[in-house]
């Protein structure tokens, strides 16, 4: 069972997905940004604990369209960055991330061709993540998954 809290690799995943984009470009951010979350849950194979839903998240930032341009003036494009620890998408994960959120921001603006108009940025933080108003390193949020995991397991079925 791939339950990705080893704290050997450092991949207690809590990502953090931003998108940049042209105001208007997407007719519903927020059903955009839940997408972007679960998908990238999906891809990276983590427990469905609150722990991870509560915290995997997506903003959406909208920009006048002139804030946005490629060299010949374009600003048709979408940024899309994500942050996860430290080594936690090993290399078919990175090649997932990149193809699903490229093809639900398209899904997203009703755009088919706008998966080859967005860039998408994979970043990772180094030991540690400010969550719960405190700065924890990677070790600690395994822990935390793990008591989660632990708790879930011993509660009653629900009815």
């Amino acid at each position: 069972m791939d339950l990705a809290v080893s704290s050997d690799k450092g991949s207690t995943q809590m990502p953090m997905i931003d998108v940049y984009a042209a105001a208007g470009r997407f007719p519903d951010a927020h059903a955009l940004a839940a997408d972007l979350a679960r998908t990238l849950m999906e891809i990276e194979r983590v427990p469905n604990i609150a722990v991870f839903r509560e915290n995997t998240a997506a903003f959406i930032h909208e920009l006048p369209a002139a804030a946005i341009s490629n060299v010949e003036g374009d600003s048709g494009h979408v940024r899309v960055q994500v942050l996860t620890n430290a080594g936690a998408l090993d290399r078919d994960k990175q090649l997932a991330v990149v193809e699903r959120l490229s093809a639900v921001v398209a899904n997203a603006a009703g755009d088919p061709k706008l998966g080859h108009r967005t860039w998408v940025l994979l970043t990772e933080a180094v030991d540690g993540w400010g969550l719960w108003g405190h700065a924890h390193t990677n070790a600690e949020l395994v822990d935390a998954a793990r008591a989660q995991l632990s708790k879930s397991a011993k509660a009653p079925p629900a009815r």
